[in-house]
């Protein structure tokens, strides 16, 4: 736990039937956040889940003033969830986490030395410090590597992983890329980056621990089909966009 508080975060957790492991997530963020950040509050947004996550929320957090619970109904997606969080935020710096802790909350202390409010910090699997506690299956860690390459050579050269979903947010970010957004569902990631590059804004990428939960939502083939297509549909949309 670092020394000296570390800046104000909302933490913004996307879920859908998260009912079974949502409740250890959020007393984990919370008891970290209450003993390292200056203020903070969590968004939940429960995308039309068919279980208890919502309620599962509510008597997970001890301090129900920081908590919100945003209700999608229906489903409408990761991204259209991310969205309507980090609009709903109140701190100077929004924390995406999944609802997993793949990457562990404590991790925010390496991308908030780096963050502004005019800037977006990414944790990141693909760097050479990034430390994989738990990888994925082989097949699935070499869709995402072609997957990235795709990435990288239509919209967003250098950055090695923009999937992790663990990223941090200014302010400013957040105002005037957000509302934007078009995608509702896995390549929402790729939408907001390339769109915050184009609005003169700086993306940095900071190695993170990190450990695969095979309870992923992500399935490998039908979800992968509709993340290809909407990387497409982003690169055909912001041809020549500069501004």
């Amino acid at each position: 736990r670092p020394a000296a508080r570390l800046p104000a975060v909302s933490v913004v957790v996307p879920a859908f039937n998260e009912e079974r492991r949502i409740g250890a997530t959020l007393a984990r963020i919370e008891e970290y956040c209450a003993g390292a950040l200056e203020d903070y509050e969590i968004i939940v947004v429960d995308d039309g889940s068919r279980d208890r996550t919502g309620e599962v929320c509510l008597e997970s957090v001890k301090d129900h003033a920081r908590l919100r619970v945003v209700r999608n109904d229906p489903n409408r997606g990761k991204g259209y969830s991310v969205r309507v969080g980090a609009l709903a935020a109140r701190m100077p710096f929004i924390l995406l986490s999944d609802a997993d802790l793949s990457t562990p909350i404590e991790e925010v202390e390496h991308l908030l030395p780096l963050a502004s409010t005019r800037n977006i910090v990414i944790a990141s699997r693909g760097l050479r410090n990034s430390t994989l506690e738990v990888r994925q299956p082989f097949y699935r860690e070499m869709m995402g590597k072609v997957f990235n390459r795709i990435v990288q050579i239509l919209l967003l050269p250098g950055i090695s992983d923009t999937q992790c979903g663990f990223k941090l947010f200014g302010r400013d970010v957040v105002r005037e890329v957000f509302p934007r957004m078009t995608i509702e569902r896995f390549a929402f990631d790729v939408e907001i980056l390339a769109l915050a590059l184009r609005k003169g804004f700086e993306v940095r990428e900071v190695p993170v621990r990190w450990r695969n939960d095979d309870r992923t939502r992500v399935d490998a083939v039908r979800d992968s089909a509709s993340m290809f297509r909407d990387v497409i549909g982003v690169w055909w949309k912001l041809r020549g966009v500069r501004d």
